[in-house]
């Protein structure tokens, strides 16, 4: 079957030609192949693959394409990377690999495509496009990855046993690949997947991590999550949401099962949002309830302060597997803290002081906050759904009209520390803090309006109250 058409773009006349001059075989293989073959447009990333020295291959391609290119070169791996245009290309020489048992880094030694193929992780990721002169197009695929890719099969080359153990992020790459073109995993695979879940111990969070964002980010995460569930790997990588798993029943009681509750809200904000780290939140919104979880014989089922738990409980995930610890580890937090905030919210009598005070603490956030809130709408009950949406949708107006009117957003006192200082001829002390905590209270609570002339009325009947005299007015 010959695919000359994936090849059109000038390039890889080059490679072609290059490859030519020196003797060599070379072969386009992996994502671009496969992708190509999916009808995904115009990827990328293109991966070729030399019968000969990858490094010395690039080296004359990047002068073939004289000067429009940027290589690098990275001779422990054997590899070098191309940036020419849009593209992106990665050079290795055909290997062979062997593996030891501690560890994923193979003993690599120079083989045939043969080999090359045999090493690839599944057998959609082995197809090949040959670009040699006398065969230029035509798909190397000794292990029917064109049929798997028609049946949307995940499966190992060889035995999966070996493949996994060999290298245990292919078993985190199957459900990646799973999740994201919404493939099954083949029997035996999956089956090899539960057998060698204890190896995914000797991969690095960091790459574990990069595998696990790229299923959070895909159209249906729980797909991926469900996988990992079923064969066992989350337990070692997220114990936090298998601890929310199962119904506990007391007294004809029961609570909901915060695990599966969990991926169908994660599945909601999917459709709403791409920002990776709100769907971190989303997934992590509830995980302060299995610490948290109390049977009250008066009311039920109890989580008393699960997000506040629950945030504490981000900040030691982010820690132990490896995630940013900056700014994206403090909004995951922020969220988890608040995500019940619009829910207690919609539940009461939306007052201008909570929505005020909402509006206050999200900040900049609360739009992700309410799309949040929104996820969490899980209930079968089209009734309970509809008044659970419009309830939202009172609470959306709410923060539009006092916003509008009062500024609470990015709030800033009317009155600065300094005036304060100036007013009453005071040193900086906790004194100024508590009138400038007054004035924040007052206009949270509705008491004056959010502007200077009521903030120092305000201010100077809160001074003379704890004795101070205002003067300079």
């Amino acid at each position: 079957m010959n695919h000359k058409d994936a090849l059109k773009d000038p390039v890889f006349k080059t490679l072609n030609e290059v490859s030519e001059s020196m003797g060599l075989s070379s072969f386009v293989i992996g994502g671009f192949t496969r992708d190509y073959l999916l009808s995904k447009e115009n990827p990328k990333d293109i991966d070729i693959v030399v019968i000969g020295n990858g490094i010395e291959y690039a080296q004359e391609v990047s002068r073939a394409l004289k000067g429009s290119s940027e290589i690098s070169v990275f001779k422990n791996y054997g590899t070098a990377m191309i940036k020419y245009k849009d593209l992106i290309l990665e050079f290795v020489g055909a290997r062979k690999e062997s593996y030891s048992e501690d560890s994923r880094n193979p003993k690599v030694a120079s083989g045939s495509l043969e080999d090359d193929q045999n090493r690839r992780d599944f057998t959609i990721n082995a197809l090949a496009l040959s670009l040699n002169t006398e065969d230029f197009g035509d798909l190397v695929d000794p292990f029917n990855g064109m049929g798997d890719l028609e049946n949307k099969c995940i499966k190992t080359p060889l035995d999966p046993d070996i493949t996994y153990s060999d290298d245990p992020l292919r078993m985190m790459r199957a459900i990646r690949f799973a999740t994201q073109l919404d493939f099954k995993i083949e029997k035996d695979s999956l089956n090899a997947i539960e057998r060698n879940k204890e190896r995914i111990s000797i991969v690095s969070n960091e790459r574990i991590v990069d595998e696990l964002n790229k299923i959070i980010l895909a159209p249906k995460p729980s797909l991926g999550f469900k996988l990992l569930h079923k064969t066992g790997l989350l337990h070692y990588i997220l114990p936090e949401l298998i601890a929310l798993e199962g119904i506990e029943e007391i007294e004809g009681q029961r609570h909901k099962d915060n695990f599966w509750h969990t991926l169908e809200v994660v599945d909601n904000i999917s459709k709403n949002t791409d920002n990776l780290w709100l769907r971190w939140a989303a997934l992590l919104h509830d995980i302060g309830k299995a610490p948290t979880k109390r049977f009250d014989k008066t009311i039920g089922w109890t989580f008393h302060g699960h997000e506040f738990i629950g945030s504490k409980m981000v900040y030691k995930l982010f820690k132990r597997l490896h995630l940013p610890l900056n700014e994206k580890m403090k909004y995951v937090k922020k969220i988890v803290s608040m995500s019940s905030r619009p829910i207690v919210i919609a539940e009461d009598f939306v007052t201008d002081s909570a929505v005020r005070r909402l509006i206050f603490d999200a900040g900049e956030d609360i739009e992700d906050l309410m799309t949040l809130c929104e996820a969490d709408i899980t209930t079968k009950n089209p009734k309970k759904q509809r008044r659970y949406k419009n309830n939202f949708k009172i609470v959306r107006q709410k923060i539009v009209e006092v916003e509008q009117r009062d500024h609470i957003r990015n709030f800033q006192p009317p009155i600065s520390g300094e005036e304060i200082i100036k007013l009453f001829n005071l040193q900086p002390s906790k004194e100024v803090g508590i009138i400038k905590e007054a004035i924040k209270e007052a206009i949270l609570e509705g008491e004056i309006p959010n502007e200077y002339e009521s903030a120092l009325e305000f201010t100077i009947k809160k001074g003379e109250s704890m004795g101070l005299k205002a003067s300079n007015i």
